[in-house]
């Protein structure tokens, strides 16, 4: 499915930190060539040259806020004008929200949305046509368990991560036959920056949830082997498949009173 005699050239959002610098480090490790994209450039740069000196591949760095309308066509642009065709597409770039969705301001619940969902949603609409007229390609969109479930107090973004996983599959079940695959990562609670922040927010919850926390390599260990083998949905942690698989087959209304009584305790 790889270009014929090159590396593969991967596109990583929100790789700064987190979750997305491991997955930049992961695929630097096995020699693809990177385009790191995220709000701030001076931490791109030394992840950049982190990366170069370790591994020995090309990065590209790209100071970009992609919940700012156009952006992201601003993006497919500029890779254009330099002529830097994307094999594999990671959509990492993401933002949480937590609170009672009464007390939330509509600004608060418009940036999930603009970037979980618009954004993300943009970045598959400009980068996979040109993956299906190469007849190669992936996509690794970084879902989450709450794809999966209501999520009280976490509403908004839980929405936007079902919307992922939803436009994952049906995607993917497309693109059969064209050589492009789609990839749903969906972890559990990891230890980032953003975990930090809702520790910061609401201690009470993360000590809740503290024994499923994954680290970020392991997590991006699990998306890298899920998008290279083309698998469509991956749910990283034992614990995380086996809670993510009861919740599938318990009643939904179920499933939401035990989420949201969970919540009320960390509330």
């Amino acid at each position: 499915m790889g270009k014929e005699g090159s590396r593969e050239t991967v596109l990583v959002t929100g790789a700064s930190m987190g979750i997305g610098a491991a997955l930049a480090r992961r695929f630097a490790g096995a020699g693809h060539d990177l385009v790191l994209v995220a709000r701030s450039l001076d931490k791109l740069e030394a992840l950049a040259d982190e990366l170069t000196a370790s591994h020995g591949v090309k990065v590209v760095s790209i100071a970009a806020d992609l919940a700012q309308d156009g952006a992201v066509a601003r993006l497919a642009a500029t890779l254009k004008r330099r002529r830097l065709a994307i094999d594999i597409l990671v959509n990492n770039a993401g933002i949480n929200g937590v609170g009672h969705f009464a007390r939330m301001t509509p600004a608060a619940n418009q940036a999930i949305i603009r970037l979980n969902v618009a954004a993300a949603t943009a970045m598959m609409s400009h980068f996979i046509p040109p993956m299906v007229a190469r007849g190669h390609g992936r996509v690794l969109n970084i879902a989450s368990t709450s794809a999966f479930v209501p999520v009280p107090f976490m509403a908004t973004y839980a929405a936007s991560k079902a919307y992922l996983l939803s436009l994952t599959e049906s995607v993917s079940e497309e693109l059969q036959d064209t050589g492009v695959t789609v990839t749903a990562l969906c972890p559990g609670v990891t230890a980032t920056p953003m975990l930090d922040a809702m520790a910061a927010e609401n201690s009470r919850f993360v000590r809740l949830v503290a024994s499923t926390v994954l680290d970020a390599a392991e997590v991006a260990d699990a998306g890298f082997d899920a998008c290279m083998s083309g698998q469509v949905v991956q749910v990283p942690g034992r614990v995380n498949l086996l809670t993510t698989l009861a919740s599938r087959a318990m009643p939904k209304w179920m499933t939401r009173r035990l989420v949201g009584f969970i919540g009320r305790q960390a509330n």
